[in-house]
């Protein structure tokens, strides 16, 4: 006796088989198709491939146990990502339509996942789209030799360096003051950064050029977009590994410290990071995977995309590593050569007699002296450890925009590098951005609000003009707050209640066995007792036990952000500052009201259906 609950007119609602196949004959329906399969999977590596693989897996890795988060995250990625991937594009490809469309076409009720599929991809893409239009002010600079970020600039007088600079890092002072010009708290919103205003309208035009007509042009542009991250990952690793100490970063990421796997966060931070790299619940999968021929092999595309995936994050972070690596090791020998200077000129030895290999050595001798514990005491050396700049873990903006290029200022031919490294991001923000602006449009057009007759062209012109003008919030000089906020809540919780209610309402809304023959009138054969097990009980179950962590923990947890404050009695240590008390209003709104749609859609509908006998 298998669970399925009451779901009268389904058959009303969705196309037989036989249709399905008298339309693939006749080539019927306005529904656009892929060119080939290439272009569809570049589209869907280009969708679920982003930023996060590169600056926020190695930063994992590095901070639960190196080579043991491996093991949670290759465990949760075949029991919680796979399933989810095969089912949005399985679901997608049977019921030809958008994410509202698939989920109304199930149950009306459900109309409320779909829609806030589309809020959620909305908000998200308006900041991603700004972490695009930093990374073009980045490329744009890169044309420079020396590069801006190298030295500090001098000051108003010309008789010496900029004092906030002085205090600080060339790199930190080009990022927080020449970037973002940012202000000292979120609550001082400070006026837009004109540079800012224009990178971000040269970010949305670009995007609407390549989004203009759906995909037939994004499926040319992934051609380039989800290719050359690959090319550029490859020349930076073989530029990495011939750097002095880049093996040690590799080594220092990939070490294990296995009782890591004791540690419950290490778990859930491998189900957060499995669940946001593939992309799932956005809607843009479900969109990209109805475009399909009826009989595409959607379970080996699932399983295809998914090696990629996670292969793609190993490999970002043996390139990312090896390049800290490098960094640490110039940082470790800059350390020791300031003490080895200091104690040549302490001790009036001659140049040579200390170098970085004897250092510790020598100072064993010269603390043997009379006096020298007393003058090595007043030195007040550096303590110089390795493994303390190894394990200085940055994640985010912090890993792409200080540590990155702090690392290819000290490359030979640095401008070279740094040309390539924001090409290389650029494209991964971007075809990441085709599937943000599909999970938007195409269920604006499932939903009718706008007239029929408008083209898909003035509709994405519509979503990216409407997100150009909220997004020039992150333009202010409290922008870049604005940005780690919506990172933070707009993307988490209504993801995960939507990928819950996506599972549940497959398996046991439109039945489980109903979906097994879609499958298997899809591809030749029904899924086997992994799938089955995967979407009954095991995915759903993972998707609720991070749910519900992730809301505990923020829930008891007073809300902080860290900002960068000169004048601050710590700086250059950016300040830890609680929220003001009317952000949480805001994050209501970004995470509330997504989650809150669901249940708000259906009891509308149930509204409709009883109070105004209006058939939904």
């Amino acid at each position: 006796m298998r669970l399925v609950l009451p779901n009268p007119g389904l058959e009303d609602r969705i196309l037989s088989h036989q249709d399905l196949e008298r339309l693939e004959k006749e080539e019927a329906g306005d529904r656009p198709k892929w060119d080939n399969k290439a272009q569809y999977l570049l589209t869907c590596v280009g969708f679920c491939v982003g930023l996060g693989n590169v600056w926020r897996f190695p930063y994992l890795c590095q901070s639960h146990g190196g080579g043991a988060f491996m093991i949670p995250f290759l465990i949760l990625l075949v029991l919680e990502g796979i399933p989810l991937l095969h089912l949005e594009f399985a679901i997608g490809q049977r019921l030809r339509k958008g994410s509202v469309g698939v989920w109304t076409s199930i149950n009306p009720y459900l109309t409320g996942v779909g829609i806030a599929s589309m809020l959620v991809s909305f908000l998200v893409g308006m900041y991603y789209n700004t972490i695009i239009a930093w990374v073009m002010w980045y490329f744009f600079n890169s044309f420079q030799d020396p590069l801006p970020w190298s030295q500090c600039p001098p000051n108003a007088n010309l008789t010496g360096l900029v004092s906030e600079c002085k205090r600080s890092s060339p790199v930190d002072y080009f990022w927080y003051r020449e970037t973002l010009n940012t202000s000292a708290a979120i609550d001082e919103s400070g006026g837009l950064q004109w540079w800012m205003v224009l990178c971000l309208i040269a970010a949305w035009t670009v995007l609407y050029i390549c989004c203009i007509r759906g995909i037939e042009t994004t499926g040319k542009a992934v051609y380039i977009t989800s290719t050359l991250p690959y090319v550029v990952l490859t020349i930076f690793l073989i530029r990495g590994l011939t750097l002095k100490g880049s093996v040690e970063g590799i080594k220092f990421l990939f070490t294990p410290d296995l009782d890591e796997l004791m540690n419950p966060s290490t778990w859930l931070d491998a189900g957060a990071q499995v669940f946001y790299s593939f992309s799932l619940a956005f809607g843009g999968l479900i969109s990209f995977s109805s475009y399909n021929s009826v009989h595409n092999n959607c379970e080996q595309d699932a399983v295809i995309i998914s090696i990629i995936n996670g292969c793609t994050s190993v490999f970002s972070a043996t390139v990312i590593y090896s390049i800290i690596g490098f960094r640490a090791t110039e940082r470790f020998d800059d350390c020791n050569n300031e003490n080895v200077i200091a104690l040549l000129n302490a001790f009036d030895l001659a140049e040579g007699t200390i170098t970085d290999s004897n250092i510790d050595e020598m100072l064993q001798t010269l603390n043997s002296t009379a006096s020298g514990p007393e003058i090595i005491h007043g030195l007040n050396l550096n303590t110089c450890n390795l493994r303390t700049f190894l394990s200085e873990g940055v994640e985010g903006t912090g890993l792409a925009f200080i540590v990155f290029t702090e690392a290819i200022t000290k490359m030979p031919v640095s401008p070279l590098w740094s040309i390539l490294f924001f090409i290389m991001l650029f494209c991964l923000g971007l075809s990441t951005m085709f599937g943000s602006i599909e999970g938007v449009v195409a269920p604006l057009q499932e939903l009718k609000i706008f007239p029929q007759n408008w083209t898909k062209e003035v509709l994405t012109g519509i979503v990216c003009l409407s997100s150009l003008l909220i997004a020039l919030i992150f333009a202010l000089k409290s922008g870049s707050y604005w940005l780690a906020l919506f990172d933070s809540f707009a993307g988490s919780i209504p993801l995960l209640i939507i990928a819950f209610c996506e599972m549940i309402a497959v398996a046991y809304i439109y039945g489980i066995d109903r979906f097994n023959e879609d499958i298997e009138f899809m591809i030749g054969h029904k899924p086997n007792i992994f799938w089955q097990a995967s979407w009954r009980v095991v995915s759903p179950s993972i998707v609720f036990v991070i749910f519900v962590f992730y809301f505990v923990t923020k829930v008891n947890a007073r809300l902080m952000y860290i900002a960068w404050d000169p004048s601050s009695v710590n700086f250059p240590v950016l300040e830890t500052l609680f929220y003001p008390s009317w952000i949480y209003v805001i994050i209501f709104l970004l995470a509330g009201i997504p989650s809150l749609l669901v249940p708000g859609v259906a009891l509308y509908k149930l509204f409709q259906k009883w109070c105004c006998k209006k058939a939904i």
